[in-house]
């Protein structure tokens, strides 16, 4: 299950925020990608990955480069690869936030309410303290509350 963030103030010193995935994915992410990317980049951008660093877009299949990809696909290929650092998921939309929600480990932030309807469990940061959450209405609740 992922674990969420709303302020900056409970990510610990030792622990990196990245704000900007498309960098953050074009520079590093993009170098670790294996077959467990080409599910993500299809369900995501509905586009294939062809070898390294190209993809075979929805449209008219052109050929392109992965740094193409959009940015809500390069955010949840970077919390899959890179499950030490926090991602900002502000950027996404619907189906990435979906399947990030879905993720079985992922440290993420959004200082606003950001919630799938499709959420199962997860974890929440607040104050210092790890609290688990299982519902829609109780998650939207705790982000709600400045702390």
């Amino acid at each position: 299950m992922i674990t969420i963030y709303k302020s900056k103030s409970d990510i610990l010193p030792e622990q990196e925020l990245i704000i900007l995935n498309d960098v953050y994915f074009n520079k590093k992410t993009v170098e670790l990608l294996d077959d467990r990317a080409d599910d993500i980049i299809q369900e995501i951008d509905r586009a294939v990955r062809i070898g390294s660093y190209r993809i075979q877009s929805r449209f008219h299949n052109v050929i392109l480069d992965i740094d193409r990809l959009s940015t809500g696909c390069k955010t949840v290929l970077n919390i899959m690869y890179n499950p030490d650092k926090i991602f900002c998921i502000k950027e996404c939309g619907e189906n990435a936030i979906d399947l990030i929600y879905g993720l079985d480990t992922g440290l993420v932030f959004s200082d606003y309410p950001t919630i799938s309807f499709e959420m199962d469990k997860v974890q929440v940061v607040s104050n210092g303290e790890i609290l688990a959450m299982d519902d829609y209405e109780q998650l939207k609740e705790w982000w709600r509350y400045e702390q």
